[in-house]
């Protein structure tokens, strides 16, 4: 099972998907790079881990029984994919893809890096999150929907984009053009990154919901000084795999519900794994880039009073898609139901309200440790 935010060529991230599970979405404004994105974007969108990049248009063109399909449910977050995007994004979902590194959102105007993967080759170029992509090897990307970015970062050779192979870009950043030349390589997602901050505080950030990110999170609890407050940065995460993003809230609750989801005319429940950490000061960090799995960890751990929620507003994705493989080889990510967090809350359409919000001009992080330390006195 999956949760991500759907594909959005309309400058929205795209959903990540999940192969053989229900998928909550997974946008993280682009294929995250290729596979972030949120792929070539990749994770970061739909998805298991990210987006991959999309199949050349001839092979788009031929899912014609995924579009029709798509068509016939009329749900804003079904979408299509061929044989091949969809063994992409699995790749993607497992962790890992060939691609640069960056996630990218696509909107009227250039497409916007949302995410640099770290130590990719767009990390090593010093590329950042906000330049703007205007080229990719002289073809102009500006208003294209982010898929097909994707597929330009990543490359449409046969069977898939080869590391090794390189890629021109042209960007911008504070007004200033200008062009990198990077090599694709085999790019680790990195789900889970841990860094300890001075006042007791260990940061762990989650960028997407892919295979193993929920045990992975539960090793980076587990190694927590003792002491430390958790900060749980789940900002431009746009989601992942279902089952996932329900292991990593065992990493924080001691058994108990975390989400409910509706499948035809039945409910199904989610249950966290008991023995997780109850006791660790906990603030969870999150923006409108928070996404589906994202978004139900979120409300998990706040309608279970296990944390407060810092920043903005999260993306309001509730619904649950189902990958269908078509006749043709095509696959349609249909939309089975919507999940509620454990208060009943549905967040489609509305996201999840912050219990104490970022302003303009604040710095998010510096604001969740004020927070967390105020936890800490108390607690």
């Amino acid at each position: 099972m999956f949760v991500q935010p759907r594909r959005i060529g309309r400058g929205a991230a795209l959903p990540l998907v999940f192969t053989g599970v229900l998928l909550t979405g997974f946008a993280s404004g682009s294929w995250t790079p290729e596979a972030d994105a949120s792929v070539d974007a990749a994770p970061g969108t739909p998805g298991r881990a990210a987006l991959s990049g999309a199949a050349p248009r001839d092979e788009r063109a031929a899912a014609t029984d995924a579009h029709e399909a798509v068509s016939r449910s009329g749900d804003r977050w079904s979408t299509a994919y061929t044989a091949r995007e969809f063994a992409d994004l699995s790749r993607t979902l497992d962790g890992e893809y060939v691609g640069v590194g960056l996630t990218v959102r696509g909107g009227t105007g250039p497409a916007r890096v949302a995410r640099v993967t770290e130590d990719s080759p767009a990390a090593r170029a010093g590329l950042r999150a906000g330049d703007a992509l205007h080229t990719i090897d002289d073809t102009d990307v500006r208003g294209m929907p982010v898929t097909e970015v994707v597929a330009l970062l990543r490359g449409d050779a046969d069977p898939g984009p080869a590391a090794g192979t390189a890629v021109t870009l042209g960007l911008s950043r504070d007004g200033r053009h200008f062009s990198e030349v990077l090599e694709r390589a085999v790019v680790d997602t990195r789900s889970v990154t841990a860094e300890h901050l001075p006042g007791d505080v260990t940061r762990i950030q989650v960028s997407a919901f892919t295979a193993g990110t929920g045990e992975r999170l539960r090793n980076a609890v587990a190694a927590v000084p003792p002491g430390h407050g958790i900060l749980l940065d789940l900002r431009g995460n746009s989601g992942g795999l279902l089952l996932e993003a329900t292991e990593a809230a065992s990493a924080f609750l001691d058994g108990g519900l975390v989400a409910t989801y509706g499948e035809g005319e039945g409910q199904r429940a989610l249950h966290a794994a008991p023995g997780g950490d109850t006791d660790s000061p906990l603030v969870v960090l999150v923006d409108g880039g928070s996404m589906s799995a994202a978004e139900l960890l979120a409300g998990a751990l706040q309608d279970r009073g296990r944390a407060l929620v810092v920043g903005t507003p999260t993306f309001g994705k509730g619904a649950v898609q189902v990958p269908h493989v078509q006749p043709d080889g095509s696959v349609a990510e249909l939309t089975v139901g919507h999940y509620l967090t454990p208060g009943g809350r549905s967040l489609e359409g509305t996201g999840l309200t912050p219990d104490v919000a970022v302003n303009a001009g604040e710095d998010a992080q510096d604001k969740a440790r004020t927070v967390l330390s105020g936890l800490a006195t108390r607690g």
